[in-house]
Order: C-alpha cells, then sequence, then structure tokens
C-alpha cells in the first residue's frame, strides 16, 4: 500500500463516519476543498462510489459502508499499537473513553477516578453517560462498565463493584390509600415511573425472582424517564412506584421518605464490570485505571463462567 493511499483511507472514515466534510475537515485540521479532493480521488482509483452527496445530506454507500466497516477494526489496532508504545513513557500518560450508565459513574468510576486524576495530570479521561447497550469498539470507546450478564463474551472484563440490586419503593403519601402489593404482577394495578432504554427503544420491563420463579413486568405510569435520578426525585414526591438500585434508597427507606416494597422478589445480581477488547494491549495509564477500579475479585474473560 502506497503512503498516500494510508492518507485518503484515513480522510474517507472521517467524512463517512462524521457524515459531513465541514466536520471532518475540522476533526483532521484541514480544508473542506481539500477533503473533498482526496476522497473524489480515492474513489476514481478504486472505481467505485464511496459516498452520496446531496446538497443536504452525505452518506456511505453499500461499497462505502463496506469499506467503512473494515476501515474501523484496522485502524483501531494500529492506534492500540501506538497507544501501547506509552509502556516505555516514565510517567503514566494518555487519553482514555468510557462509556457507562449514569449510577455507575456517580457510584463506581467517578470515587475511584478522582484521586487517580489528580495524582496523575498526564491522564485524561472522559467519562460518557449513556443506557444503551453501545459497541464500545465502534464508537472508539476505550471501554465500557455494565452489569457481568450484559458484557460480551468475547471481552475481558473485571469485577469494579458489589452484586447490585433493584428495589421496588414508593412514598408513604403514594402508598397511604392504596394497596400494598403482594406479587409483582399486582404492579399493574399501580401507577409506575417508567425507564425508557435505548438499546430496545421501549420501556425497561421490571424483572423479579423467587423460588427459581422469574417473572417480567411491564408496568405503566404517567411519567417516564432515561435517568435513574430523575426517577428517584418523581417517587419521593409521590408520583407512583420506582424499581432503584437499592444503594441509592437505602437511606431513605431507612428515614422513612420511601417504603420498600416486593423485598422478597429482588435477589442480588452480579455488579458492575470494566470491559474492554480482549486484543487491547494496556498500557501503564490503562492498567493504572483499571487497578483503582478493581474490586476484590479475580479479573476474567466473561467466556469463562467456572
Amino acid at each position: 500500500m502506497r503512503r498516500e493511499d494510508l492518507a485518503d483511507l484515513m480522510a474517507f472514515q472521517s467524512v463517512a463516519e462524521e457524515r459531513s466534510f465541514t466536520r471532518a475537515a475540522a476533526r483532521l485540521g484541514t480544508s473542506q476543498s481539500s477533503l473533498s479532493l482526496i476522497v473524489r480521488r480515492l474513489e476514481e482509483r478504486l472505481g467505485v462510489r464511496l459516498l452520496t452527496r446531496t446538497t443536504r445530506s452525505l452518506a456511505p454507500t453499500e461499497a462505502g459502508e463496506r469499506l467503512l466497516a473494515a476501515l474501523g477494526p484496522a485502524f483501531g489496532s494500529i492506534d492500540q499499537e501506538l497507544e501501547a508504545l506509552g509502556q516505555y513513557r516514565v510517567k503514566p500518560a494518555g487519553s482514555f473513553r468510557i462509556t457507562a450508565t449514569q449510577h455507575a459513574i456517580d457510584t463506581v468510576l467517578w470515587p475511584a477516578l478522582a484521586p487517580v486524576l489528580k495524582s496523575h495530570p498526564d491522564i485524561k479521561v472522559e467519562l460518557f453517560s449513556d443506557l444503551a447497550l453501545i459497541d464500545i469498539v465502534a464508537e472508539r470507546f476505550d471501554a465500557g462498565v455494565r452489569f457481568g450478564e450484559q458484557v460480551e463474551k468475547d471481552m475481558v472484563a473485571v469485577r469494579i463493584a458489589p452484586d447490585a440490586r433493584l428495589v421496588v419503593v414508593g412514598s408513604p403519601g403514594y402508598m397511604a390509600n392504596r394497596p400494598r402489593p403482594s406479587s409483582p404482577r399486582e404492579l399493574t394495578q399501580h401507577d409506575c415511573i417508567n425507564t425508557r432504554l435505548p438499546t430496545y427503544g421501549g420501556f425497561y420491563a421490571w424483572e423479579f425472582e423467587k423460588d427459581g420463579q422469574e417473572i417480567r413486568v411491564r408496568v405503566d405510569g404517567q411519567l417516564v424517564f432515561n435517568d435513574v435520578r430523575h426517577v428517584l426525585t418523581a417517587a419521593l414526591e409521590g408520583h407512583g412506584l420506582a424499581f432503584l438500585f437499592e444503594d441509592m434508597v437505602r437511606e431513605h427507606i431507612a428515614e422513612g421518605r420511601l417504603i420498600q416494597l416486593l423485598d422478597d422478589w429482588t435477589p442480588p445480581f452480579t455488579g458492575y464490570h470494566l470491559y474492554y477488547p480482549s486484543r487491547r494491549h494496556p498500557s501503564p495509564a490503562f492498567s493504572l485505571i483499571v487497578d483503582a477500579l478493581r474490586h476484590p475479585s479475580p479479573s476474567r474473560r466473561v467466556g469463562d463462567r467456572g
């Protein structure tokens, strides 16, 4: 491959990902006209059209999508190898992007990483809050944080938190004139505060288990949020029942602001794990981040269930 081929492919990748010559030019630090010329030259050399252009939009063609899918892992591998060279530096340094839920950021990531960042000013971390189960490789994240059952088997997973638990709660005001549910199915008789999951485009079905029996309940109510902090606020204000992490509501339950319901139907489950591609070569900085987050439990490949 000629040197100019590599540069042209990188230019095409930027344009296709940004869906804009203007944004891609800003990303690469070049001019829009130069970038347009480079992509046109690449198309002529390959003999296929890679981008569909109109006055209002830009998108990869079928051939462009195929090329883009191949370039992502290839360039990602090069980036990782270059980053791995940082092991020869004296001080840990580097920039890292991590996707996680807001709850994981608030309760696990930020408390553990804040002191690391103060001690190592050459390390930069971007914490991206998202409920979606995104592809961290395709979206160019260095790592993600999800519950153990949600992590793909080809990833390395490091436990960073103890087992978690979701509990049903409601305010005393809300429960004052309503029957206390004795079974998850009775939640359909209550106003419940829903959470929308972007990965599935729908509402989260509340999951329960007791004596080997699993039940998923699709609840209904006036309110829907995509942030559990808002769900908690609404529950405290008496707008309905909520299904929240136990650590978020423990103090409110103890002080009588919330009532816990269906306690015997909500067993604990595997807690948060930091996960990243198995082919990644951890740099000293990334290893420092992993060690700061690590819960007293051995790291493992998620596929190794034993």
